[in-house]
This record gives structure tokens, C-alpha cells and sequence, in this order.
């Protein structure tokens, strides 16, 4: 059965003491175990599934009323899922991926029989009729998921509030917001509940609170992890693995690639092994380099902290070219296209309940449904022609690197960073939406932190169907400048947590 998670996060007045005690929970042996261990430690017969499920669902129970990560909680679900996998392994027939592993998944993707929301309350009671096909898949390979993660209003914004479930807050400083859309999914991996996540991207949304909260995120090529039921974003929408490490996420991807007949886009070719390219060396690779791409507005210390991973690279046996400029702005492409599909799915809800709806979100959504004819495909034949300069640029390297962000987390409740006022609700997350538009692999890796003690991501890009570059790249870059043994200070979350006692945005 699934347990919505609302009600825990709307009591007040408690928080200070619940904050303490979700710091001595996490402090169990389970947390912030890589996914791989875990499956080593249950293979072996180290750890009872059933155990680590326990341990795994009171810790969600602790952070909710802190972190505020699940809109739904599915505890028998997971259970089941832990006790059969903790009797395949004593009758030695475990053969799955994931057995056993904790898993979230965010509230944009269909778990049958449990309540999917997409983050709006005009769908706050709806149940999938069916599962993904990711879904179905980590299921198949013997995952637990213990819940639904938050999400923006159907992934429509970079910042991690939404009017049905309130704000999702960062684990490396709860004044922070987490990013979004996957905001929930961030703040679990990054808290150490789950080792691993499924989020979704249509521009960003797996990257930016990947950035932002310390983790390996990784959108595949267009296509080579089916998505269904069709989304809203049908051309854009991406289904991926978030993590603390890379081989974690490689060992998630492994499990969701692979043709689907039910995804018209969907990629019919062998599943690449991600877990090798994890132990190529990226020496050779040609990396191009760009500070801005020729238009965003990163703040000075994300830009240093990031050349100087860079330029760990070039250590590496890579060779690092600095591209100025790449590309003009491709914003407009992206939300005509972005929001035109969404508004379309909520046009009644926005003529008969707009006040259930964001007022941020409804408002660009009555921009993209004002377009005419003529200007939508004129803005569509011009992402195809933007596509193909993308292309021609990464036929002279292998990889593009930029920083994932312009900034590192700002204040939660905010769907802008101050510094960048002016942009729109998505336009401020510079660097990763064309990537999106191009269909092409990207990922965001932890390249350091700020002097504030918040980390901040270095995106990188790769051509079609090379997602092994970006792992190969990613892992040797791990080895080089570790990052999973750095936790968020739990110690501070009393002091943290006396906010305005406000819980829920609108």
C-alpha cells in the first residue's frame, strides 16, 4: 500500500527535534553505502534485505519532516520486494541487478498500483494504471522502491517547490533548495536513504539538482531508456539514474537501457556496458572546454572551481581546448517545445482549476499556448538546424564540458537565483536544456565545493550514443578527485531547520 507523505511534512512547531533525530538516524551502518556494496553485502549473505529495507524506511521517517523528499511512501511495496529478494539469495537464485537495493523514484514516472501525481494538485489522487518501462524493469532486476520522490509541477521548473507537496530542501544546507525537477530524488541519494534513484529529464532536471546536491546524474542519448505512458514532453523526455558514485548510476542505467516497441523513439540496439566503461582510461579523449558556452552568466567562483576540474583532465592523458563560444541561446526553442506539451495536457485544468496550479508554472504556459501555428514549427524546424550545429561542433572533439550551473544552490522557496533575476523560470539553467533539445548524453559530476560548503557540478556532453565516454571520463575523474566520502553535516540540521515555520508554497 502507498502512504502519502504529505501529512508529516505539514505539522509545525516540531522540527527542532525532529531534525536531532533524523541526525542520529542516518548515522545506521546502511547509510551512505554505495548500491554496490549493498549488492555485494547481500550477495554474500552479509546483510538481510529485509534488514536494510527497515533500516531504509525509518530513515525516510526521520528526514521527511526535514528534507520533505517523498510525496508517496511505499512501504509494503518495498518490503515485499526485500523479502523476496532476501529468499532468493538464501536459495542461491539471485541473478538480479538490484536485489534487494533501495530505490526511489520520482513522481514523474508510473509505478502501477501507486499514486503519481506529476506534482500537481490537480492530479493529487490519481493512481498508475501501469508501470514504466523502467519501472518494470528495476522491479524485474529485484529493486525495493520505497517511494515516490517530489517534483516541480510536472518538471516545469529547475527549483524544487511545488503547490501540492511544498518545497524539498538540500541536504547540504536546508536554507538551500535542491533543484528540480527531481528535487525529491536529489535529497534522498545525497542524504544517504537511498544509494540510488530514478529522476527524469526534459531539460535539466536529473542535472541541476545533481549540481546541486553533491551526485553523479546522468541523462542517456534520446530514447536509449524507453519512456511510457507518453509524457507531456513526448520529443524531450528523458528517464535516468541518479547516484552518489559513478558505478552506481552505471549499475542503474544497465538495468533501464534497452529497447521498448511501446516508445516509438526508443533506441533498438545492444545496452553498452556501462559498468566497463568504467574501468577504460579516458586518455585520448579530445575535450572541448567552454566557460559560458558564448552566453550564460556563471558567477566567478563556479567558473574557477570548475576549469580547475577541468583541467584534471588534461592530467588524465585528454587534451582540453577552450571554446569561447559554441552556440547561441537556444531558449526559446526549448520552451516552445517544453511547454507547448505540457500546456496542452493541463489546458482544461488551466481554464477550470488554475488556482491548483502554480502561478510561475501557469504563466508560461499560457505563453507557450499563445503561440500560433506558423511560430511553433518555425521554432521546431530551427531545433533541427540548432541539432545539427551541435553535431558539426562535436565532430572536432569527444566530449564538451561546462559548468553544470551557473550558480551553486540558492534559497529555497526561490525559483530564480537572486543574482539572476530577469531570467524566467528555466532560462537561468544556461547549460543544460540544449542538450536536451539535441537528444545528446550529458551528466553532471561533483567538480568541488563553494567556500559556503555547497557543491557545484561539471556537465558534461557527448556525442550520439556515447554514453561510455561520459562514464569513462566520469570514473577516472571519481578516481582522481573522490567525492562520495564527503557528507552533508547532519550535525548542523537542528540549527538549520528553525525556518519561518512555513512548510507548503502556495
Amino acid at each position: 500500500m502507498a502512504v502519502a507523505a504529505n501529512s508529516s511534512h505539514e505539522r509545525q512547531g516540531e522540527k527542532p527535534a525532529q531534525s536531532k533525530q533524523f541526525g542520529q538516524s542516518m548515522l545506521d551502518d546502511f547509510s551512505f553505502m554505495t548500491a554496490l556494496d549493498m549488492r555485494r553485502l547481500i550477495r554474500t549473505k552479509q546483510v538481510s534485505p529485509v534488514a536494510l529495507m527497515e533500516s531504509t524506511l525509518r530513515r525516510i521517517e526521520a528526514s521527511q519532516p526535514v528534507l520533505n523528499a517523498f510525496v508517496t511512501v511505499t512501504p509494503e511495496l518495498a518490503m515485499d520486494a526485500a523479502r523476496k529478494a532476501e529468499k532468493a539469495v538464501m536459495a542461491g537464485e539471485d541473478d538480479g541487478l538490484l536485489t534487494g537495493l533501495p530505490l526511489s523514484i520520482k513522481d514523474l514516472i508510473a509505478v502501477k498500483g501507486v499514486r503519481f501525481t506529476s506534482g500537481s494538485r490537480t492530479l493529487a489522487d490519481f493512481v498508475a494504471p501501469v508501470d514504466s518501462p523502467a519501472s518494470e524493469r528495476v522491479k524485474a532486476q529485484g529493486a525495493a522502491i520505497v517511494g515516490k520522490t517530489t517534483t516541480t509541477e510536472f518538471g516545469c521548473k529547475g527549483s524544487s517547490n511545488s503547490p501540492l507537496t511544498g518545497a524539498t530542501r538540500n541536504p547540504w544546507n536546508l536554507a538551500k533548495t535542491t533543484g528540480g525537477s527531481s528535487a525529491g530524488a536529489g535529497a534522498s541519494v545525497a542524504a544517504g536513504i537511498t544509494p540510488i534513484a530514478l529522476g527524469t529529464d526534459g531539460g535539466g532536471s536529473i542535472r541541476i539538482p545533481s549540481s546541486f546536491c553533491g551526485l553523479f546524474g546522468i541523462k542517456t542519448h534520446f530514447g536509449r531508456v524507453p519512456v511510457f505512458p507518453t509524457p507531456a514532453t513526448p520529443t524531450l523526455a528523458h528517464v535516468g539514474p541518479m547516484a552518489r558514485t559513478v558505478r552506481d548510476a552505471a549499475l542503474l542505467l544497465t538495468a533501464i537501457s534497452g529497447f521498448d516497441a511501446r516508445d516509438p523513439a526508443s533506441v533498438a540496439a545492444n545496452v553498452p556496458d556501462y559498468l566497463g566503461a568504467c574501468e577504460q582510461s579516458p586518455r585520448g579523449l579530445r575535450i572541448a572546454w567552454s566557460p559560458t558556452l558564448g552566453y550564460a552568466r556563471p558567477n566567478r567562483e563556479v567558473v574557477e572551481i570548475v576549469g580547475e576540474a577541468v583541467r584534471v583532465f588534461e592530467s588524465l592523458g585528454c587534451t582540453v581546448d577552450l571554446v569561447e563560444k559554441v552556440f547561441d541561446n537556444p531558449i526559446d526553442l526549448w520552451m516552445a517545445e517544453f511547454y507547448a506539451g505540457v500546456g496542452t495536457r493541463l489546458k482544461k485544468p488551466l481554464a477550470e482549476q488554475r488556482e491548483f496550479i502554480d502561478p510561475a508554472v501557469a504563466g508560461v504556459l499560457d505563453r507557450a499556448l499563445d503561440q500560433t501555428i506558423d511560430q511553433y514549427y518555425g521554432r521546431v524546424f530551427a531545433r533541427y538546424e540548432f541539432r545539427e550545429r551541435v553535431r558539426q561542433f562535436l565532430e572536432k572533439f569527444d566530449l564538451l564540458m561546462t559548468p553544470t550551473l551557473p550558480t551553486a544552490a540558492f534559497d529555497v522557496g526561490r525559483d530564480v537565483p537572486v543574482e539572476l533575476d530577469g531570467e524566467n523560470i528555466i532560462s537561468w539553467v544556461a547549460y543544460t536544456y540544449p542538450f536536451t533539445l539535441c537528444g545528446l548524453p550529458a551528466a553532471s559530476i561533483p567538480a568541488g565545493f563553494t567556500r559556503a560548503g555547497l557543491p557545484v557540478g561539471l556537465h558534461i556532453v557527448a556525442k550520439a550514443l556515447r554514453e561510455t565516454d561520459i562514464l569513462r571520463a566520469a570514473a577516472a575523474f571519481e578516481a582522481a578527485r573522490p567525492w562520495a566520502d564527503k557528507k552533508p553535516p547532519f550535525e548542523n540540521f537542528g540549527a538549520a531547520t528553525a525556518v519561518s515555520g512555513q512548510q507548503r508554497n502556495g
